[in-house]
């Protein structure tokens, strides 16, 4: 029997910003081909995701997970980081 995690939306991306308290703002980037000129187009969106921990760095890269609403603009939350970013 599938768990009811299984059908929430899962998206990976880039971490850009970590200011916010428990917030991390993720930009996802998607490609996808034009239907009439058949180039590929690169697209991105920003998504605001929790962050109980506050682990995570700008550059890391995280998996999200669609939750409950949390605040007025956060509808996601940090599952797992992925990469880390090579820190200088």
């Amino acid at each position: 029997m599938m768990s009811e995690e299984s059908n929430k939306r899962r998206l990976e991306g880039v971490v850009v910003s970590n200011k916010g308290e428990k917030t991390v703002v993720v930009q996802v980037e998607r490609k996808f081909l034009h239907p009439r000129y058949r180039k590929t187009i690169r697209s991105h969106k920003k998504y605001m995701a929790h962050d109980a921990e506050n682990t995570c760095m700008i550059g890391d890269t995280v998996r999200i997970i669609e939750s409950a609403p949390i605040s007025r603009r956060k509808r996601w939350v940090m599952e797992a980081v992925v990469t880390r970013a090579e820190q200088l």
